[in-house]
């Protein structure tokens, strides 16, 4: 698979660019690539895409947000995938192509094609789930193409006629003393056509609204606030544009004994001052099962220890975190009278080290007076 350039290499900007200069750069690459001043022309129409792509993402804070921090890898976690085709790219950058050439994309039916609308999709997942990833299907309600007439709007064995009132403009002229005015069509509504013979399942409109399941594919390793992209699973666009696309945010519900830092987990497991006292050997849960942990003697109240490789995994490179497991030293309670004494017995003899530990310091220090 052919690597991505970096898309400030490709409109020639540095990483500080602002909106201006970078619609600037990507003026001058669309003047040149435009796909209708190259027909043919195999090189000027993947220059055109990649520029587009690299100017899509540069003029979003968002996604330039995401591209600065985690490159393309972080783009694609993040559900980007680029634009599916010319349609999409002259459906995102109509308004902008009229300020560069004055007119639409250059075609007309590409003028009047709009994207369709966006959707959103919350979605909860488990913390194992997030984790290692998960093939989910869920519901939504969008508005599609009608099958019936194909989106068009008409009865079958019908077709939309040209608009007498604007002869297909979508636009009426006329004139105010030394002005010429053009307004939006009344009769088609600036489409440039009308329907004679409505479809009678759309009543005219070319959409309907259906009910459907869609296939999601969770990556390993998503965390509250990611987001992924479905391209083309929004809403049907209109007079032939592109549909619009599926944003699937998540979250993560939390785990009882996991809890989560970037991709490391953190956990605690409490030990008896026994086992801290001469070491032991415990289980511990993680992710994937539990691992044996060696206790060291000695061990003190929140000491850390650490499972190379068993955390989450990395959107970006795969690489798993570590777990990381804290101890806590639990206090006995409810003693019998055996267990007291030989506690009271483990006292004294600390008591006693300590007593003589300050006398040997005492006499050093008279050893040194004297």
């Amino acid at each position: 698979m052919t690597s991505k350039r970096d898309y400030y290499e490709i409109l020639g900007v540095n990483r500080n660019a602002d909106d201006n200069k970078l619609k600037a750069r990507y003026r001058k690459l669309a003047l040149k690539f435009h796909p209708d001043r190259n027909p043919g022309n195999k090189e000027a129409e993947e220059k055109f895409k990649e520029a587009s792509e690299a100017y899509e993402v540069l003029r979003d804070p968002q996604k330039r947000n995401i591209y600065d921090q985690f490159g393309h890898q972080g783009l694609e976690g993040s559900g980007f995938s680029g634009f599916s085709g010319f349609e999409d790219i002259f459906s995102s950058f109509g308004g902008i192509f009229e300020d560069f050439f004055g007119f639409g994309s250059g075609r007309r039916s590409r003028s009047r094609a709009q994207k369709g609308a966006d959707l959103r999709y919350d979605l909860s997942l488990g913390f194992m789930e997030a984790a290692f990833g998960i093939e989910t299907e869920i519901g939504l309600e969008k508005v599609e193409g009608c099958p019936s007439c194909g989106g068009n709007g008409c009865e079958q064995g019908t077709h939309p006629e040209t608009c007498r009132q604007c002869n297909g403009t979508g636009q009426v002229t006329r004139n105010q003393g030394f002005f010429t005015v053009r307004t939006t069509c009344h009769q088609c509504h600036g489409n440039g056509q009308t329907i004679l013979h409505p479809c009678a399942a759309c009543n005219g409109s070319g959409q309907i609204r259906v009910k459907k399941k869609v296939t999601v594919k969770i990556p390993a390793g998503v965390d509250t606030g990611s987001r992924l992209r479905l391209t083309g699973e929004g809403e049907a666009g209109f007079y032939g544009g592109p549909p619009g696309d599926l944003y699937v945010f998540i979250h993560v519900e939390p785990h009882d004994f996991f809890e989560r830092d970037n991709t490391n987990i953190i956990c605690q497991v409490g030990i008896s001052f026994i086992q801290a006292t001469l070491g032991d050997t415990i289980e511990v849960p993680t992710l994937n099962g539990k691992k044996e942990l060696k206790i060291p003697k000695g061990t003190q109240p929140g000491d850390l220890f650490r499972f190379h490789g068993k955390g989450i995994p990395s959107l970006r490179s795969r690489k798993r975190g570590d777990q990381i497991i804290q101890t806590l030293i639990k206090t006995p309670v409810n003693l019998n009278k055996k267990q007291e004494a030989l506690l009271k017995e483990f006292a004294k003899i600390e008591s006693k080290k300590l007593s003589n530990k300050l006398k040997n310091i005492l006499k050093s220090g008279n050893a040194g007076a004297s």
